[in-house]
C-alpha cells in the first residue's frame, strides 16, 4: 500500500479519470503527478469496477483499493447484505476476510467482528478502508485458521470463504482442494463455535459438498440478476436434521424465493403436459439447486419432459422465473420455421440436441426483439419450437 496515492491531488486524478482510456494515460506525461502512473491507473480500474458491485466504497472519499481481481472475487453488497440477515449474534471471526465486505456487513448484526487476512498489504488497505468508512472491525494479518487453533476465543459464528488451489484441475471440485481444507478442520471451527457459515462458488456440486461436511442446517443458493453468485452452507453442531435449500434470486423490485427440502426432491412428484396458455422458465438458482419436480409439485405446474426444465399452466401464476404466453407450439422443422420469416427473436434452448448459435445461423435469425422461442423436446419425446411473448 503506497499512502502517497492518498494524497489530495492523486484521489482527484483517479476521480476525474475513471471514463478514460487507461492505456492511453499510461504513455501520457501528468503534472503534479509524483507516484508511478501505473499505480493509479490500477487504483482507477479498481474503482471503476466497485461502482455497482460497491457502491459504499465507491462513494465514500479516500478509499484505497486492491488490484482490480480481489475486486472481482469479493462479494458484491447485495449478496453480502443478503448473507448478514441470515446470522446474528455477539461475535463473528471471518478465517478469509479479503477486501471485507462480507465484515462490513456482519458488522451491522455483531458488534464483536474479527477480519483475518494472510495477504500482510490487503490486511493493511483493509484497516485503512475501514476508519473511512466508520466500521468498527478488528483486522489481524494472519492466517485464520493458524488463529483459531493458537487461542481459545470462542465465538457466536465463524465465517469462513475457502478458495480453490490454483493446482485443482476439472470442472467437479471438492472442499478438501480448497484453502483452507474446511472438513479436516471442522472439528476444530466446531471446538470454537456452534456456528459455521462457508461460501464457496456455485460451481461446487451441492451433492459432493453435502457428503464432505457434517451437521448441515441449511444451503442458500444465491444468485443476483438470474447469475448464481454464490453457495452458502450454515452448519450447527450437532444438528442431524434434513438440510433446507433455500434459493434466491436478487432481483429489483422483488427478490424472487424457492425453497425445499433436499431429501423431498428425490420422492417429490412431477406432472407432464403439453404447451399450454403459459410458460414458465425457472431462474438461475433454482437450475443450481435441481428442484426440478419439486417446483413442479409445489406450485402445481407440469413440466414439458422429464429432462426439459420448463414448466406450463393454464391460467398465468407468479413464478421465480421468467414467465411467458405461449402464441403457438410447432414440431421443429426447418422449412416449416423459414416460412414463418422471422428476422429477429430470442432464442432459448432447452433438452434440444443443438445449441442456439447453431440454429441462428441455420434458420438466419438475428438476436433481440419481442419474440421469444423455445427449442425444446416435449413429453412425446418429440422436438418442439413454442412461440412467446415475454410477460412481466
Amino acid at each position: 500500500m503506497n499512502p502517497d496515492i492518498l494524497n489530495t491531488t492523486h484521489q482527484e486524478f483517479i476521480a476525474s479519470h475513471l471514463n478514460s482510456d487507461t492505456v492511453a494515460l499510461l504513455f501520457k506525461k501528468h503534472q503534479d503527478i509524483t507516484v508511478d502512473i501505473k499505480l493509479l491507473v490500477e487504483q482507477i480500474e479498481a474503482k471503476k469496477r466497485s461502482q455497482f458491485k460497491l457502491p459504499t466504497w465507491f462513494n465514500t472519499p479516500y478509499i484505497y483499493y486492491p488490484n482490480k481481481l480481489n475486486i472481482e472475487q469479493t462479494s458484491s453488497e447485495a449478496t453480502a447484505s443478503y448473507k448478514a440477515d441470515l446470522i446474528e449474534g455477539n461475535s463473528l471471526i471471518d478465517l478469509t476476510a479479503g477486501f471485507g465486505v462480507d465484515c462490513f456487513y456482519f458488522s451491522k448484526r455483531f458488534q464483536d467482528i474479527t477480519h483475518c487476512e494472510l495477504n500482510p498489504e490487503l490486511s493493511e488497505i483493509v484497516t485503512h478502508n475501514y476508519a473511512q468508512l466508520k466500521a468498527n472491525i478488528k483486522t489481524l494479518n494472519v492466517d485464520g485458521i493458524v488463529h483459531l487453533e493458537t487461542h481459545q476465543n470462542n465465538y457466536d459464528w465463524i465465517y469462513i470463504d475457502p478458495s480453490r488451489r490454483h493446482d485443482s484441475k476439472g470442472k467437479v471440485f471438492f472442499l478438501n482442494d480448497c484453502l483452507p481444507n474446511v472438513p479436516l478442520h471442522l472439528d476444530m471451527l466446531f471446538q470454537r463455535s456452534k456456528n459455521i457459515m462457508i461460501k464457496t462458488s456455485p460451481l461446487l456440486d451441492i451433492s459432493v459438498g453435502i457428503e464432505e461436511l457434517k451437521h448441515i442446517k441449511a444451503i442458500h443458493i444465491v444468485a443476483l440478476n438470474n447469475d448464481v453468485k454464490e453457495l452458502l452452507w450454515t452448519l450447527e453442531d450437532n444438528f442431524e436434521g434434513e438440510i433446507d435449500i433455500k434459493t434466491i434470486n436478487l432481483t429489483q423490485p422483488t427478490p424472487e424465493q424457492f425453497d425445499f427440502i433436499f431429501k423431498d426432491e428425490k420422492t417429490a412428484s412431477a406432472t407432464y403436459s403439453e404447451p399450454l396458455s403459459y410458460l414458465y422458465e425457472p431462474n438461475a438458482a433454482i437450475l443450481k439447486s435441481g428442484a426440478f419436480k419439486s417446483i413442479s409439485e409445489k406450485m402445481g405446474v407440469p413440466k414439458l419432459h422429464q429432462h426439459t426444465h420448463l414448466y406450463t399452466s393454464k391460467t398465468l401464476i407468479e413464478f421465480p422465473g421468467r414467465r411467458f404466453e405461449i402464441i403457438k407450439t410447432m414440431p421443429f422443422n426447418k422449412q416449416l420455421l423459414k416460412k414463418e420469416a422471422i428476422s429477429k427473436a430470442n432464442i432459448t434452448t432447452r433438452n434440444f440436441p443443438e445449441t442456439v448459435q447453431k440454429l441462428r445461423t441455420k434458420l438466419k435469425i438475428k438476436d433481440g426483439g419481442e419474440l421469444y422461442l423455445f427449442f425444446s423436446t416435449n413429453l412425446n419425446d418429440e422436438k418442439i419450437v413454442i412461440f412467446c411473448k415475454k410477460v412481466s
